[in-house]
């Protein structure tokens, strides 16, 4: 149970619940124990009432009398029942609370980096199926393990004082249920683990379906897909029948050697009423006490099944928990304004790769100023956008603002000051007055709204809808166009009046005419915020004071258009070839 220390400290926060329901679970089964023992007085006394010529009489006294007591015994047991349910169940629930929390924050301090390396369908598995098979252990499981724990303290005492020798007989078979118990545990951890391996398989598969159903449908893929998602049904299938299997075997088992027991217990405790050691109301006593045991004896292999899906599932949990980045690593200084980045000698070569995505990099980018970075697909532009917002650190060299390397800095506060238009638009499934708005409090003036849909030129067409700002997107902005999407990505952007504003070949999929309005605006109504323009259409940085060619990750060149244009090297070349194409 090495991994399930790790919710000590929920245990320590929730102590009192736990406790109380300790509490609880002890007076409810002081009762319970209680029964046996008013059976044997009312076995014994019967027996003595059968001399009596009274008998039948007495007996209907008697059979009130300890309906009653029964009746009284069995409510105050479920009083106490019901406060240990809610008392160890919801302490559960609050850790459940806690624990997802916890996890979605770390997902919110990771890197760029992190992501690129796990699968979606892992990382939300975690966040569901793991938590939930971690809540069992803490409610059910530590339930039912408090559960049995008191009721052996409370009854093997009370059948020792009535006959240690009778009890001997009847607790025989225990040492063999502990041994299988210790010997199956390590089956049920293994088959556990990869239970939720398989698990994780299909999470992230499914999302990745869901993600490309246009391409699979383009391709008329369905039928290879549902293949491929048998496959990783059938081993989940297989996964869970070995471990369904373990268990099935395991609990008839338990029942067979508590079944022994009864029967031990009559035959010994005939013939030690024959010797004259014990009454017929012990026996009876016993078999109630044996059957009373049996819940808590047969559930000791699904509390044990609980916790090896626990350990697993926390396993997993924290070895996420516990990844340690540069990037998750905040600085301490501040800044009140973006007045300049610079790039010094830096240097980026992505994990697993064999050459460098960037070389020797060196610019700056002053505040006010327009900087345009073109080049060739795969020459490092978007490296240089994640590297600004530092969701990258550079390999070597240094990413310098206001003369600060970025490490240095807070990183949050930092990125309050930059806008960015992405080159993969995300919309999420709200309002379009709620995604342009994002970022910013719920009471931003729709005025400001609409300014920045005005700046995006995409005003006019959200007039079109029905319901207009208040419009709900589907799932990634599916019911908008691309350019549409780009220019709400715009809206979003220009709308926290940021001191830096990046556009990451975000122009790609409107036509010419509605990038020079936007290209317009930018010059017009933003002409004091410093933008750094990526793009692979060279009409975007026309007007840019300066422009960065990249080739083979390095600056080939820099400068004006129109002294790019004199160079008659790489932008030129490009430049022809678009007006070609054009």
């Amino acid at each position: 149970m090495k991994s399930l220390r790790y919710l000590n400290k929920y245990l320590i926060k929730y102590k009192w619940l736990l406790i109380w329901g300790t509490v609880f679970v002890s007076l409810s089964n002081l009762f319970y124990v209680f029964m046996p023992i008013i059976a044997k007085e009312s076995l014994d006394e019967i027996i003595a009432l059968a001399k009596n010529k009274d008998v039948e009489r007495n007996l209907w006294l008697l059979a009130f009398q300890i309906a009653g007591i029964y009746m009284l015994f069995a409510a105050i047991k479920g009083v106490f029942l019901f406060f240990t349910r809610q008392t160890i169940i919801k302490a559960s629930r609050f850790i459940e609370y806690d624990l997802k929390n916890e996890i979605y924050q770390k997902y919110q301090d990771l890197s760029y980096s992190f992501y690129r390396k796990n699968q979606t369908g892992d990382l939300i598995n975690r966040i569901s199926e793991d938590v939930s098979h971690v809540r069992m252990y803490l409610g059910p499981g530590i339930m039912y393990g408090v559960n049995l724990f008191i009721m052996f303290l409370l009854v093997i005492p009370a059948m020792w004082y009535y006959s240690p020798m009778l009890s001997l007989y009847a607790l025989a078979p225990l040492p063999i249920m502990s041994y299988l118990i210790y010997k199956v545990s390590a089956t049920m951890n293994a088959q556990s683990a990869e239970v939720q391996k398989k698990q994780s398989d299909i999470s992230t598969f499914v999302q990745e379906a869901f993600s490309g159903i246009n391409i699979i449908k383009t391709y008329s893929r369905e039928k290879h897909k549902a293949d491929e998602f048998g496959v990783a049904a059938e081993n989940y299938k297989v996964a869970n029948l070995k471990l369904a299997l373990t268990n099935g075997l395991f609990m008839p088992t338990i029942l067979f050697l508590i079944g022994l027991s009864n029967t031990i217990t009559i035959y010994a405790g005939i013939n030690l009423i024959e010797a004259g050691e014990i009454t017929e109301g012990v026996v009876l006593s016993f078999i109630f006490y044996i059957n009373m045991l049996t819940w808590p004896m047969a559930s000791l292999g699904w509390v044990t099944s609980l916790i090896q899906r626990a350990e697993a599932s926390q396993s997993r949990i924290n070895n996420f928990l516990e990844e340690q980045e540069s990037l998750f690593v905040d600085g301490e200084e501040s800044i009140e304004s973006i007045d300049k980045i610079e790039f010094k000698n830096v240097n980026y070569q992505f994990p697993n790769s064999s050459t460098a995505t960037l070389k020797n990099l060196n610019f700056s980018i002053p505040k006010g100023s327009k900087t345009g970075i073109v080049g060739r697909t795969g020459t490092g532009k978007s490296t240089i956008v994640n590297l600004i917002f530092r969701h990258l650190d550079p390999s070597s060299g240094h990413v310098l603002v206001n003369g600060i390397p970025l490490p240095q800095l807070q990183i949050k506060s930092y990125r309050k000051m930059i806008g960015a238009v992405p080159q993969e638009v995300f919309l999420f499934s709200d309002t379009i007055g709620n995604n342009i708005r994002f970022g910013l409090p719920e009471d931003t003036p729709d005025e400001a709204i609409l300014d920045a849909a005005k700046f995006a030129h995409v005003h006019h067409n959200i007039e079109e809808f029905e319901d207009q700002y208040d419009t709900i997107l589907g799932e990634r902005g599916i019911n908008l166009s691309g350019g549409q999407k780009q220019r709400i990505s715009l809206a979003r952007a220009v709308i926290k009046k940021p001191d830096l504003l990046i556009f990451d070949d975000s122009l790609s999929a409107v036509d010419t005419e509605t990038e020079e309005v936007i290209l317009n605006n930018i010059k017009t109504k933003l002409a004091s915020v410093t933008t750094l323009i990526v793009s692979h259409r060279l009409s975007s940085v026309l007007d840019c004071d300066q422009i960065l060619v990249l080739e083979n990750g390095q600056i080939a060149e820099s400068g004006r258009h129109e002294e790019l244009l004199n160079l008659k090297g790489i932008y030129a070349e490009m430049y022809e070839k678009q007006l070609v194409e054009e």
